[in-house]
């Protein structure tokens, strides 16, 4: 029997060669050659400078810049570099010994300073300065104080004392005596025989109410200047 061929296979053939590149590949890749004429040449990748412009004719060509007879031309002086090396050598600070630390007993050493151990924090220009983030927090809480202190004073300056008018005085005194009169005769009026619970709590009552309206008489009579409490 004849060998089965696909219909496809051309189909597929192009298709690989279509989606083949020359990267990737198994192995070398399949570069052209450069060419033997492509040789690289003497001062080809030095920058050319632009061409110059040709004249015009009629073109005027710029005045030559002639020197003044004031002009008088810099001298420069010879310096002396030996000298003056000698001297920022002699006027330099001295540096400074470095530290090292050994550790082996060959004599290996090493830098103390970059080795953590030396205290450069301590050193540092804004060491043990406030930070700006704690002025501005002190600040605000001292403001706050402020205002609450100003609160304070404001509702005690309401609530302060104030004298009672003579007038005042007068007409609390009369409506303590009359409110006196008032409980005293209910007082009279009680039965002689307290024989109950009642009556005995009553009694106590009136007795209470009275005494309390004699001390408020007679400290009122007592004292000409009365001070009161805004509440």
């Amino acid at each position: 029997p004849l060998r089965y061929i696909s219909k496809y296979s051309e189909f597929v053939k192009h298709e690989a060669q279509k989606n083949k590149f020359q990267w990737k590949t198994m192995g070398p890749a399949k570069v052209a050659v450069p060419s033997p004429n492509d040789y690289l040449q003497k001062h080809s990748k030095e920058p050319k400078l632009a061409p110059k412009k040709k004249k015009q004719d009629g073109e005027k060509s710029l005045p030559l810049s002639v020197p003044r007879r004031t002009y008088h031309p810099v001298i420069r002086i010879k310096k002396n570099f030996i000298n003056k090396n000698a001297v920022a050598v002699i006027t330099r600070e001295p540096k400074k010994p470095q530290h090292f630390c050994v550790d082996t007993r060959q004599g290996d050493k090493y830098l103390l300073e970059p080795s953590g151990l030396f205290p450069k924090y301590i050193k540092k220009k804004n060491y043990g300065v406030i930070p700006k983030y704690v002025t501005r927090r002190n600040e605000e809480i001292k403001r706050e104080e402020e205002e609450y202190q100003a609160s304070v004073l404001e509702e005690l300056k309401k609530k302060a004392m104030r004298t009672l008018s003579e007038e005042e005085r007068t007409d609390i005194l009369k409506a303590l005596k009359k409110k006196w009169e008032e409980v005293n005769h209910a007082f009279q009026g009680l039965p002689v025989l307290t024989d109950t619970m009642y009556k005995k709590m009553r009694k106590e009552e009136l007795e209470l109410k009275l005494n309390q309206l004699e001390h408020d008489i007679a400290a009122i009579e007592k004292h000409k200047t009365v001070y009161i409490a805004n509440v």
